[in-house]
């Protein structure tokens, strides 16, 4: 049970002890709180001040409808604003507003070129701000900060103007290359189309009479042609027919005269003759059947029966002149010569639908081989179409994108596209952003806390002195009994209440003057 009471007093925190410490060690700690506030809290007045300039630019949706005209650049905003932080943060850039502004021209502290670019690039912030909803940018700050605040804010001016008008110009160029890309594919798309309907018309001008879209019409024409030629043919074979008939009349007629004056017949007689033409008809008749008109044998028959036609006529108009029917009666020579006019009408009517058949005939072959031509024509025809059709519909979706883009470039031109506004012009700071003196005086306060209390603990650790009964009581090995109480006069009562004046006055000193330092800082900033 002792036991157990012994560790909870050893477990118990001595507050008694405590307060001796803090009764005796008070000068001890606030000493070194009072310096060590006081070096902090001067260190912020004694370094040099920074002023930072803020300002708030707004990323502005385009005013035209998205469905009316449609932006041809890139809608990744935040890899934009990357690319044009890296243009205007580059060396050139931030040199030509470090000569304009004569930054960083301290005769004393002089500094090339790369360390006055590097020592503004650390000077510069520029934070996002997204929207809470969709994470997307809507706005970014731009921070400078100098030692005068009116630089301050001249600079964050200049990066802001130049945000916007690179803004500007980039999405302006990119819309420019996007369309003049565009109209360069627009014009080998024009090329290669007027190059396809080229081709589709020499084809189809080739090919007239043999097209697809003509079988229907050549189907009939070559029904109308073969009925035509079954005509001539029908009409051929009743001319070939009286021919005969009236060959054979003749003959009946001339047997039925006396015999004639002179034994020998004539070779060169119209019977004769119209025997020879006979025979030459035959023989064409047969050449046809087996050869084109243009062989030999062919052309040499055709030339003896018109030689023999012309004997024959010339023979005729003889027998008339000289009377060679002299024997016959009037009547006799009227009939045999009514029946030889017959004759030769029936011959002129068999050479002119011979004609007429060898034309159909022809015709017929040249709208056969156009139908027989067809298949071939419509598969390479098509092959043609649906090159020319591709390339139709490339050059239409070519032409749709080129005129969306001249929209959208007109759009950037008239500035009612994505813009950046200035929301907040840059600020002329008041107070200095560096230091921060009352942060400084809260850092002081807890440095010379630090101090005090590494100081009390340096002191309580090196002194050897007993300072209460408990200390004493502790070092003996057997309990004590009784004590002999403390007599204190009155000089020492009076001594302990100076003390503890004393204490509490330079402890309200200490507290006031930390007051006074964090109420002017806080004031000045």
């Amino acid at each position: 049970m002792a036991e157990a009471f012994e560790t909870d007093n050893q477990e118990r925190p001595d507050f008694a002890r405590y307060l001796d410490i803090a009764r005796r060690r008070h000068i001890h700690f606030l000493v070194p709180l009072l310096l060590g506030w006081l070096v902090v809290w001067g260190l912020s007045w004694v370094l040099s001040p920074r002023y930072k300039s803020s300002t708030l630019i707004l990323v502005q949706e385009p005013s035209m409808p998205q469905n009316f005209v449609i932006a041809n650049v890139a809608d990744d905003l935040q890899s934009r604003l990357q690319n044009m932080q890296q243009q205007i943060l580059s060396r050139t850039r931030l040199l030509m507003i470090i000569d304009s502004q004569h930054l960083y021209s301290d005769p004393h502290h002089p500094m090339n070129d790369d360390d006055k670019v590097a020592q503004m690039r650390k000077e510069i912030a520029i934070d996002l701000v997204r929207d809470t909803q969709n994470a997307g940018v809507t706005a970014f700050r731009i921070d400078y900060s100098a030692h005068d605040p009116r630089v301050a804010q001249r600079v964050t001016g200049e990066l802001a103007e130049l945000f916007i008008n690179e803004n500007q110009q980039t999405l302006l160029g990119e819309s420019r290359d996007t369309t003049k890309f565009l109209d360069t594919q627009l014009e080998a798309a024009r090329n290669a189309l007027a190059e396809q309907e080229a081709q589709v018309k020499a084809f189809q001008a080739s090919h007239m009479g043999a097209l697809p879209s003509q079988e229907a019409s050549n189907l009939q024409i070559l029904s109308g042609l073969q009925s035509q030629l079954q005509n001539e043919q029908d009409a051929l074979n009743n001319a070939t027919q009286q021919r005969a008939l009236h060959q054979t009349e003749i003959q009946n007629f001339r047997s039925t005269l006396p015999p004639p004056r002179t034994d020998q017949q004539d070779p060169n007689g119209v019977e004769a003759l119209d025997a020879r033409l006979a025979k030459l008809r035959d023989q064409l008749t047969d050449l046809e059947t087996r050869y084109t008109d243009n062989y030999p044998d062919v052309q040499k028959t055709k030339l003896d029966i018109a030689e023999t036609r012309k004997l024959r006529a010339q023979a005729v108009a003889a027998e008339k002149a000289k009377g060679a029917n002299s024997g016959l009666t009037p009547e006799q020579s009227a009939a045999l010569v009514q029946l030889q006019g017959q004759l030769q009408s029936d011959e002129v009517e068999i050479q002119n639908r011979q004609r007429s058949i060898q034309a159909l005939q022809a015709r017929i072959s040249d709208y056969e081989a156009r139908i027989n031509a067809e298949p071939a024509s419509a598969q390479q025809l098509a092959d043609l179409t649906r090159g020319y059709e591709q390339s139709q519909a490339n050059y239409n979706d070519l032409l749709k994108k080129q005129q969306e883009s001249q929209m959208a470039t007109n759009m950037e031109q008239m500035q009612q596209g994505e813009r950046f506004t200035m929301l907040d012009p840059p600020s002329l700071p008041a107070r200095p952003d560096f230091p921060d003196r009352f942060k400084f005086c809260l850092m002081g306060l807890l440095v010379g806390v630090a101090l005090g209390g590494l100081s009390v603990a340096g002191f309580e650790f090196t002194d050897d002195r007993l300072h209460s009964s408990s200390q004493i009581k502790d070092l003996l090995p057997v309990p004590v009994i009784c004590e002999i109480p403390e007599v204190i006069n009155a000089a020492d009562e009076q001594t302990a209440r100076k003390k503890t004046v004393l204490g509490w006055a330079m402890a309200a000193t200490v507290a006031v003057i930390i007051l006074a330092g964090s109420a002017v800082s806080f004031i000045h900033g």
